[in-house]
């Protein structure tokens, strides 16, 4: 053997115990691959500081965020999805309800209610994916359109945040019909000359941005967000036209003019506001009075 070679031999690394780094402290960012500090990441809105990536935000953070303190109460929160059509796939719908409830603490895929924004009240929706991918079903689309004809009724601007996969599958024609019902609703808000404020964040697709979220007064959203209706493998085999690139996310979607304004999470809640301010409920129309005549 030669010694020489030996002697230039890189040496070993004696192995010993493997120091176990405890889970849910650090995280990669998937567009910047840096590794983050989930409690710096919490304390940033769940923005990553390099790229301002936005992760996603479930439903009662964001009514923190966007709110005023101790402002928020919530409505409808006893109704939750049933089995109706007993569908049954891999796991039962019934199986799959529960499993989501008790992993998100939530009754359902949306969380409704009425608050205040800087002083300015509000009816408010909020979607939340972690609930079967935020999917509209028969209870979701109900909450929302009672969330609309509550601003209806009272004159409250409506605010609704969406972030969903669309239209819930296991409810079958029930979900699509949300998408009518939630639609219809929104008329009427229109004709009582109340706004409405239409959120999107990633993802906001198929029957939901088919329905209420492309139909604000002003739409928003959230940088990088993708929004869309079907998904691209699908488009491309109907149509057989290679797509635009990008063409599914908020920056192409304001080029084209259907979303009005990109907001980065830090400067939403001023920027809701703003538009608050501009687009106050016009006042009800009073009777005129009815002339009487005076006895002489």
């Amino acid at each position: 053997m030669n010694k020489n070679h030996d002697r230039h031999r890189a040496p070993r690394i004696p192995s010993g115990p493997k120091r176990d780094i405890p889970e849910g402290l650090w995280m990669k960012c998937p567009e910047c691959e840096h590794i983050l500090y989930i409690k710096e990441l919490d304390q940033n809105q769940k923005v990553c500081k390099h790229c301002q990536h936005h992760f996603a935000l479930p439903a009662r953070e964001r009514i923190a965020l966007l709110l005023d303190p101790d402002s928020f109460r919530e409505t409808d929160s006893s109704l939750s999805s049933v089995d109706t059509l007993r569908f049954q796939g891999v796991k039962s719908y019934a199986d799959r309800l529960a499993h989501y409830r008790e992993k998100s603490s939530l009754s359902d895929a949306v969380i409704c209610g009425a608050g205040r924004i800087e002083g300015k009240p509000i009816s408010l929706a909020l979607m939340d994916f972690q609930f079967l991918g935020g999917s509209m079903g028969s209870v979701a689309g109900e909450k929302i359109t009672r969330t609309i004809e509550r601003g209806t009724r009272e004159r409250q601007p409506v605010v609704i945040v969406s972030a969903s996969g669309g239209a819930r599958m296991y409810e079958g024609m029930l979900s699509l019909l949300q998408m009518a019902k939630t639609s219809a609703a929104l008329v009427r808000l229109k004709r009582a000359r109340v706004p409405f404020l239409s959120i999107l964040t990633n993802p906001t697709m198929a029957g939901v941005t088919a329905s209420f979220a492309s139909l604000g007064d002003i739409i928003l959203a959230e940088p990088k967000a993708m929004i869309g209706f079907a998904g691209a493998r699908v488009i491309r085999e109907t149509t057989h036209q290679e797509l635009p690139k990008g063409f599914q996310t908020a920056e192409f979607l304001y080029e084209k003019g259907l979303i009005d304004q990109i907001v980065h999470r830090h400067r939403l809640r001023a920027v809701i506001s703003s538009f608050l301010d501009y687009l106050a409920p016009a006042p009800c129309p009073k009777e005129k009075p009815v002339a009487t005549a005076v006895a002489e």
